[in-house]
Formats: structure tokens, sequence, C-alpha cells
């Protein structure tokens, strides 16, 4: 990992160390609080330094950085923070441990495109880098301020730079439009649904009326089916049991019956019996015959007696099992259980579609409370960006007149479109979204009595760069994150303007960790810490590899690196106007 460093600095990136990362083999940043610059001729890799910090910050990784011939390239920091800083808490979530007070990070991305994040010496997701990367790092560069351009964009920006008073608004909306509109989708689902929840509920009132009036009993069909059989059979019924029970006692019968020949056989045993144990046993049970016998024939008499040929309920059976088993018939179940069942679900289905109603009114309730809060929170969300818009728009037009357009003016026009199907937000209707009512767009006036232009109509490329570059420093001004990097947003500025650059830049190292990769010398000049990232070559013939380091300047080749930015050489009358520019920057930052 990274060497041991002397007394710690609060809340900075101490160390980054890049190795394999584009045209850089192997380079040591140490790095300070205040403003830090890095100048290097076209080609040496300073973008490379920002690159790096991208990619320890959970940037996106590209395995086409990675330096030609290294299997991976790799990143790594020491950050110093207070102990209280979000961006503490969130490593330690994730298991980090610091290292003496502070937080050492590694991203490493191989040839192959994989990549690997350490945290406190701890794997973790490149995803939680990023979550470090929103306290800590912001950016801004180029493709930052063609960014910018888009209205979208520019109101999280202006969001941003408007801070808690707006932050929180939006926040509040943001939430409350989650529900309003999974309210409304819910409610639009129920109510497009209406007609066919009504007409199911009343297919089931139907067949539970239906089912209440048979009034059906669980088992019923099996004892109707028998009770039928045995009405329907009545005669054969009670003549067979009277044929049997006088078979059994001989009752109005010339031959004799079954009882008396059993008599008889129990008779012609007893005599015997006392003989053999054997005939004996067999007596016995001749005469358990006789006893069973009187018992079927006296049974045999009640049955026949019970049995009865009532034609009126035998109807009545029938026309019961006929309703019942159209029921069974109706519902496709097997018997009358099924129907009941069917009854029981139906219920509570029913209970269901009815409770429906209810919650649609709920639910229209919910609909226009929330409708009511989201047009309240709009407006105020609308006034507190108002409030903010006019800040910063003074800021950077002020920003401006340093910067060489004295007369311009800057505007952040908060405008809101009406739509017949919009928010009600006050006595308008508004197009809305999860951000707000409100549509911002940062306007240039070039100079007095010209009208207002969104800014990529209303500037020249010089004057375009000059605004974006003051929108910059206005916004980060307003930035909580301890470090920010500029990359080559001076472009396009030169002269005084480019010395109002490097004083704004200064002004901005006061309260954070600035890093700058920058052309200007005039900027350059302002640095409390200047990096040369130099370019050399290797290999069998010179300049087959680019191979370039970081070096850090002392005061002597500070001069000669701003020689070279003024004339392309270390000139004599190069020297003095650097050394000018060195006395310059440092009395205009005292």
């Amino acid at each position: 990992m990274l060497s041991e460093r002397g007394p710690r600095l609060a809340g900075v990136l101490e160390e980054m160390r890049i190795r394999g990362l584009g045209v850089i083999d192997d380079a040591v940043l140490e790095l300070s609080a205040g403003l830090t610059v890095v100048t290097g001729e076209t080609g040496a890799g300073k973008t490379m330094v920002v690159q790096g910090l991208a990619l320890l910050f959970g940037g996106r990784a590209d395995a086409g950085r990675v330096r030609p011939g290294a299997e991976r390239a790799i990143v790594e920091g020491r950050l110093v923070l207070p102990p209280q800083h979000p961006a503490i808490d969130r490593a330690l979530d994730a298991g980090a441990e610091l290292d003496d007070g502070a937080l050492l990070i590694s991203r490493a991305v191989g040839a192959d495109g994989r990549s690997r994040a350490h945290l406190g010496g701890r794997s973790v997701p490149v995803g939680v880098l990023g979550e470090l990367g929103e306290h800590l790092l912001a950016v801004h560069g180029q493709s930052d301020q063609q960014r910018l351009l888009r209205p979208a964009e520019q109101r999280t920006a202006l969001d941003r730079y408007a801070g808690p008073p707006v932050l929180d608004l939006r926040e509040r909306f943001r939430a409350d439009w989650a529900r309003w509109r999974d309210g409304r989708a819910t409610l639009a689902e129920l109510t497009a649904a209406a007609t066919e929840r009504a007409r199911e509920a009343e297919i089931l009132r139907l067949g539970l009326a239906e089912v209440e009036a048979a009034e059906p009993l669980p088992g019923e069909t099996s004892e109707l089916t028998a009770v039928i059989e045995r009405l329907a059979n009545a005669d054969d019924l009670r003549t067979a049991a009277t044929t049997a029970q006088q078979s059994l006692t001989g009752d109005d019968m010339d031959s004799p019956d079954a009882l008396a020949l059993v008599i008889a056989a129990r008779r012609a045993l007893d005599g015997a019996a006392q003989h053999d144990p054997a005939l004996a046993a067999l007596a016995a049970r001749v005469a358990e015959a006789g006893h069973l016998l009187v018992d079927a024939a006296a049974e045999l008499a009640s049955y026949a007696a019970s049995v009865d040929a009532d034609p009126l309920w035998l109807a009545s059976a029938q026309e019961r099992l006929a309703v019942l088993t159209a029921l069974v018939r109706r519902h496709g179940v097997d018997d009358i259980d099924g129907v009941l069942a069917w009854a029981a679900d139906a219920a509570v289905r029913l209970a269901e579609l009815d409770g429906t109603d209810d919650r649609i009114a709920a639910l229209t309730d919910d609909d226009a409370r929330l409708e009511a809060e989201l047009g309240t929170l709009a407006q105020e969300l609308s006034a507190a960006r108002a409030a903010a818009a006019e800040r910063f728009g003074l800021a950077v037009t002020a920003e401006l007149v340093d910067l060489a357009m004295p007369h311009a003016q800057v505007t952040a026009s908060v405008e809101q479109r009406e739509a017949p199907d919009g928010l009600p937000v006050g006595d308008r209707l508004l197009v809305a979204g999860p951000e707000g009512v409100d549509e911002v767009e940062l306007q240039l006036v070039p100079h007095p009595g010209a009208p207002p232009r969104a800014l990529q109509k209303g500037a020249s490329g010089g004057e375009l760069s000059r605004v974006m570059l003051a929108v910059e420093v206005v916004f980060a001004g307003s930035d909580p994150v301890p470090v920010m990097v500029f990359d080559e947003v001076d472009a396009g500025v030169g002269g005084k303007a480019a010395v109002e650059v490097g004083r704004r830049l200064a002004r901005l190292a006061r309260d954070h960790q600035v890093l700058v990769v920058t052309h200007l010398p005039q900027v350059a000049a302002f640095a409390d810490q200047h990096l040369l990232v130099v370019k050399g070559s290797e290999g069998p013939d010179a300049g087959v590899v680019t191979r370039s380091g970081v070096v850090s300047l002392d005061d002597e080749a500070r001069v000669a690196e701003l020689s070279r930015m003024l004339a392309g050489l270390d000139s004599g009358l190069a020297r003095g106007h650097a050394e000018e520019l060195l006395a310059a920057a440092a009395k205009a930052k005292r």
C-alpha cells in the first residue's frame, strides 16, 4: 500500500498512488490542503490523475485505460476526515478499519475488465466507493459544463446550490409524489374494473341467495337417496320382512318353522350332551342359535310394521333431492358438501368485493389530500428555488465582471408549464413530476438591452467558457464535499480573465482541497502545490512506449515550468514573466 506520512491534514486526500493507468506506470502524488495544480505537456497524462481519482471513488472501470503490458491498473488513496464525517460512518458500516485514523482506499481494474475495490483493508462492492464519493469528491470538467447546459441538470445544480431549504422541500415533495402516484394507479385500476366487479358480485349474490333458500345440510343428498329408495320399495321390503319372520316362527304357515326345528334339535342333544363335552359344546351352540332366531323374528316383525309406503312423503323427498341435485350440477361439484364449500368461499369473496367500494372511497380521499399537500409543497418549493435562483444569478454575474464580461448578466429562470390535467397549484394546473413543477434554465444577457437567451444559444464559444467557469465556481462554492477537482475548465480563457480564474480557485481552496488540471500559467501561479506530469519513453527505440511520472516542484522548478507554459521554453524573458506571475499571485492570495 502507501507509504507512511508525517503529520496528517484534516479532511483531505493526503496521498494517491497510480500504477498501470494509461501512460502512468507508477506515480505517487503527495497532496496537501489548499490549491494543487497539475501541469504537463500534451499527452503526458494529466487527465490520468483525474481518471485515477474517479476510479478511486467508484467511477466506471474501463479496461482500455489499463497500461499496455500491465495486468491491471491500481489506484490507492489515503484519506483523513473528521471522525463524525458521514463517509467515515459509511466506511465503518461496510466493515472498514481505520489505519491510525486514516481511511485507505484501493481500486483495481484488470486488463480483462474485472474491477475490485477495497476499503480500510476490507473487500467491498464498487458501489460503496461511489457512495463515499458523493460525500467526498466533486469533479468539474468540460464534460460537466456541457452537462450543465441541459435544463434538468441545471435544476439539480440549482437545488444543490440552494442547500437544505430546497433539498428538504424537494425530498418531501418526492415522497408525497410517490405515494400520490401509487395511490392514483391503484385507484385507476380499481375504478376501471368496477363493472366487472359489480357483475361478479351480482352472480355471487344470486348464487348465495339460491343456496340460502334451499338451506342444504351436510350429507343431505345421501340421506335423501336412502329414504327415497326405502319408500319406493316399501311393499317389497314389508313382504320380505313378513315372510322371513313367518319362516322363523311358523305363524300362519303349515310347514314347520325354523325356530321349532331348532328347539327340537336342542332337545335331542340335551339328554346325550352330558356324556361328551364335544357334544355339549354343540348343544350350547344350537341353544344360542335358537336365541338368535327369536331375536331376529322379533326385529323382523317390528321392521315390517315400521315400513310406510306414504306416497306424499316419497314425492316430497324426491322433490327435495331434485332441488339439491340441481344445486350440485349448477356449481359443478360432486355433492351438496361441495355446494356448501362454494357458498363459504363466495361469502368471503363477496365481502371483499363489497369492501372495494370502501377502499375506493378511502383512496379518493387520500388522493384529494395528497394532491392538496403536493400543491402546497410545489408552491413552497418554487418560491425557495426562485429565491435561490436570484442569489445564484447575482453571484455568477459578479464573477463575470472579473472574467472580462462586465456588462453580461446571468439569470436562472424558474418557470412552470400549464396543462389541463396538471397538478392544481394555487389557481393553476401545472405539469408536475417527482422534482416538482419547476423548469430551470440558465440564461445569459450578454449586454444591456439584449434579450435573455439560454446559455448555449446566447453566448459565443469564448463567452460560454467564461460563463460556465463562473457557474462552476459559484456552484462549487456551495458544495459541501471536501475535495474538488477542476479538469481544464479554463479552456478558452486567457489574459486577465485567466488570472481571475486562478484567484477564484485559490479562494475555493480556503475551504476545500482543490486539485486543478490546467494549461494556463496564470492559474498555475496561484498553486499552493504544483505537480508536474513528466513524460518519458522506454523500449528498444526511443518513443516506443510512453511512460509518465508525477513530481512535486519546488520554487525554482515552478519558475521553469511556468516559463515553459508561457513561451514553450525556459528563457530568461520567460523566467522573468513567470516570476512576476508568481509574485502577483502570492500578493493576490495575501
